[in-house]
């Protein structure tokens, strides 16, 4: 799975738990989405533990991926099985385990990246919601939004988010991509305002013996 559509697509998620509400024409999605919106910009820093599933509905065969992500603000460190992406929020830098490979570019901050700098604001429009009801699973009571993309040009033409009516967060998210795909995201551990060192954003080469370095700025 390409690292960086699954980094947009998780930042998406993210993003989606924050800053969707302000364009919003159902009135109950609107009310549970503020108040996610107000939890998570509360936070300084957080940690999600995640499971990524991606069904393809065409050959019917699955993929699953095991996942973190550490965000502060403009920086993150986001690792899926041996790959890792992490920003100081100028720089990012992307770790391949199996080559020993570090690329380097710039952080993206053109209009419509997804990135955590935007990661509150990029959605304040765009979207349509629908508030889908309310069910329990695994013994928790979650509340159900349908999201719908203004834009036709995106990749996916529906988010369905399971949101923790107690805890006010996500708690699983399914992208439905127009190619027949299905990515469900399955928040494991949220830990809010962990603490973090500036060292879980920069990529550290001394610690990689013989790492293959790409600049590409």
């Amino acid at each position: 799975m390409n690292i960086h559509k699954t980094l947009s697509s998780l930042l998406v998620l993210l993003s989606l738990c924050s800053s969707v509400v302000y364009a919003q024409t159902d009135a109950r999605a609107q009310e549970v989405l503020k108040a996610v919106s107000a939890k998570y910009k509360s936070y300084k820093s957080l940690e999600a533990a995640f499971k990524l599933s991606r069904l393809d509905q065409k050959t019917k065969s699955t993929e699953n991926f095991n996942g973190k992500i550490i965000i502060s603000g403009s920086r993150f460190n986001f690792v899926l099985n041996d790959q890792t992406v992490m920003s100081d929020g100028k720089t990012t830098w992307t770790y391949l385990k199996e080559s020993n490979e570090v690329q380097i570019s710039e952080t993206k901050t053109s209009e419509g990246a997804i990135t955590p700098t935007n990661i509150f604001t990029m959605y304040e429009k765009g979207f349509k919601s629908k508030f889908m009801g309310e069910k329990t699973i695994a013994g928790k009571a979650v509340q159900q939004i349908e999201l719908t993309p203004d834009d036709p040009k995106k990749n996916y033409f529906k988010i369905m988010l399971n949101i923790d009516k107690t805890g006010k967060f996500v708690s699983e998210a399914k992208i439905f991509e127009k190619n027949g795909g299905i990515l469900t995201y399955s928040i494991v551990k949220f830990t809010p305002n962990i603490p973090v060192s500036d060292d879980s954003f920069v990529f550290n080469k001394l610690k990689f013996p013989g790492v293959d370095v790409v600049d590409l700025r």
